[in-house]
């Protein structure tokens, strides 16, 4: 007898369930009766393609002979298939992306298919779509669209989809559904939307008050009476206890990175660092002072306290005789943005943190943050944890107006293959510029540089794709602090 009651079964010359093997009954009970998994074989294609075959030709008549094409050739494409609790393959849904060449974060599904036997009550179709929908963001994907039957498109509605337009298959009528993707919302209000009620207590009657009129909400700030620019910028505690010598380098780096938005050349820094022991206080000098060194700025002093929890947090002095505002952009402004695509992804960070700069000589270091105080654009704002499509909507908020962004025109590392990781992460060296069109490209040292969208009337922010189709990435402001 099992510990829940139950009576020892026969023994059998099956595999053992493992679950079955402790007895847990109640578990067994409620397992799915449906296993979903990635097509790993050539018998899962083969089973998958038949029933293909069986509800696309044989028994809706939309193709003739067969039903495969080009897609089924891509070696991008992503087969799902969903199993019965004997193995036996009852449906499957394909995915990949939309376009030849590079993959921009565009894929549609398509190829649904459920056997007779498991149709209706057992959740087959929603279970392979809503799996689909998962894979589909799970690879950095940002649109993601499927052609329907038109009697299909309630059950897709139900599941979240949205309707696009209406089709022709083969003389059938379809429809077009789009998958709601809210990732680049989702991280633009997780790093900025607390910023303007809780900074509206600072804001007061004082006309320096964060930045002063024309730089509220600039990553850096003039100072009053003079062409110094001053920023301050803290790095996550986690990250400076788990990692602390890349919280040290980063620490430098995003400070040099608001100086250099506001066209600013850095003069030197303060630390305030707090740290657990003074060997993990060490380690994080030890980053500091390296990238210090690399970008040739002093570190002219600060604060170290021991026996606390860690923290770090860098204050960057520079010059400018004529600051650029990150909210100067206007309607019609085209958009650019200047990246070092060099180097990888930071170990540990993949798909958060591209890591360029330690591989930098510090000629090249300083050439990238010269660029904004060389070009002189109309607006300017570094690349934060926003990432860039949300960077681009504090540019457009502050500048009163919205942005779209062309996807297939942002310059991005071959190595950051999912455009979903490249336009939310935080890139390492990042300026986004706004400018009347036509206005040359910044002299960036190793850094890229290309026109990748405009400002609009409006606000928020769209993301513009290869077939002109526009779809929403962020709804509206991205911090709340306004226009600058």
């Amino acid at each position: 007898m099992y510990l829940d009651g139950n009576p020892r079964a026969a023994a059998s010359a099956d595999p053992p369930d493992i679950l079955a093997l402790l007895g847990d009954h109640s578990t067994l009970a409620r397992r799915p009766g449906l296993r979903i998994e990635q097509a790993a074989d050539a018998a899962a294609l083969r089973a998958y393609r038949r029933l293909r075959h069986e509800a696309f030709v044989r028994e809706q008549g939309l193709f003739d002979g067969h039903d495969l094409d080009d897609r089924d050739d891509d070696p991008r494409t992503v087969t799902l298939v969903a199993r019965d609790p004997a193995g036996t393959v009852v449906g499957g849904v394909r995915l990949g992306p939309a376009c030849d060449g590079p993959d921009i974060g565009w894929w549609t599904g398509g190829r649904l298919v459920v056997a007779p036997a498991a149709r209706g009550a057992g959740g087959a179709g929603a279970a392979l779509v809503r799996a689909a929908c998962a894979r589909a963001e799970a690879e950095g994907v940002l649109r993601f669209e499927a052609t329907v039957r038109a009697g299909a498109e309630t059950f897709f509605r139900r599941l979240g989809w949205t309707r696009v337009r209406p089709v022709t298959v083969s003389g059938a009528p379809h429809v077009l559904m789009r998958h709601p993707i809210g990732r680049i919302a989702a991280q633009a209000a997780a790093a900025k939307s607390a910023l303007g009620p809780l900074l509206a207590a600072l804001a007061g009657r004082d006309p320096h008050a964060l930045g002063g009129p024309g730089f509220t909400g600039d990553d850096a700030a003039p100072v009053p009476g003079g062409d110094v620019v001053a920023a301050c910028d803290a790095i996550v505690p986690s990250m400076v206890e788990r990692d602390p010598e890349w919280a040290g380098w980063c620490s430098v780096l995003v400070n040099l990175n608001d100086l250099a938005a506001m066209g600013a050349a850095p003069a030197g820094l303060l630390d305030a660092l707090a740290a657990p022991d003074a060997a993990h206080a060490a380690r994080v000098l030890d980053g500091l002072a390296r990238a210090a060194r690399a970008y040739n700025v002093p570190v002219l002093g600060g604060h170290t306290q021991l026996g606390v929890p860690a923290a770090l947090s860098v204050t960057a002095l520079g010059r400018a005789a004529r600051p650029v505002p990150g909210g100067g952009g206007r309607p019609g402004h085209a958009v650019r943005l200047t990246a070092d695509l060099g180097g990888g992804w930071r170990a540990g960070y993949r798909g958060r943190q591209w890591d360029s700069t330690t591989s930098r000589r510090t000629d090249e270091l300083r050439a990238m943050l010269g660029a904004v105080a060389a070009g002189a654009p109309a607006a300017a704002k570094d690349v934060s944890m926003a990432g860039i499509a949300g960077t681009l909507g504090m540019l457009a908020e502050a500048s009163g107006c919205a942005a779209v962004l062309d996807v297939a025109a942002v310059p991005r590392p071959a190595a950051a293959a999912a455009m979903g990781d490249w336009l939310t992460c935080f890139p390492g060296f990042a300026m986004l510029t706004a400018d009347e069109p036509g206005a040359p490209a910044p002299p960036a040292g190793p850094a890229a540089s290309a026109v990748c969208g405009e400002l609009t009337t409006g606000r928020g922010v769209s993301l513009r794709w290869p077939d002109g189709q526009v779809t929403e990435a962020v709804a509206g402001p991205v911090t709340g602090l306004g226009t600058a």
